[in-house]
């Protein structure tokens, strides 16, 4: 897992780690959203009682915040991208030739590539940071 931080990531994760008293590594910008993810024991707390922190995460950054379990290696991988990608519906990902296949129906893959293949370029990111591989979206 080769993740880089940018300064801005860092402010993220500090502003993080002092609303919700959890320490992360993870943070990145997916469709407009800020995700942070943490160990799956701790989302609920997290995200707080009534969504509280993530409530007062929001109106700080100004921006839509998600938080996620962070994946367990590549056992995981399926449901990890269909939090970042939610509400769309994946059928299923793969791995071969050390490429991750993100398998989308018709009407799914161009909302998954976005306009000028936006998002599939901030998937990309996100797939190399946290599994050191391509993505294909079929």
């Amino acid at each position: 897992m080769e993740n880089t931080i940018s300064m801005q990531d860092m402010r993220h994760l500090n502003l993080f780690m002092n609303i919700t008293k959890i320490n992360t590594r993870f943070c990145f910008n997916y469709n407009d959203s800020i995700f942070f993810c943490v160990p799956k024991n701790l989302v609920s707390k997290a995200i707080g009682e009534n969504g509280k922190n993530s409530k007062q995460l929001s109106q700080i950054l100004n921006k839509k915040i998600k938080i996620i379990p962070s994946p367990q290696g590549e056992k995981n991988v399926k449901e990890f991208i269909q939090a970042i990608v939610s509400p769309i519906e994946i059928k299923d990902v793969e791995f071969s030739n050390g490429d991750m296949i993100i398998h989308a129906g018709s009407k799914n893959k161009a909302v998954l590539i976005g306009r000028e293949k936006r998002r599939l370029l901030e998937m990309r990111k996100i797939a190399r940071d946290f599994f050191g591989k391509d993505v294909r979206i079929v």
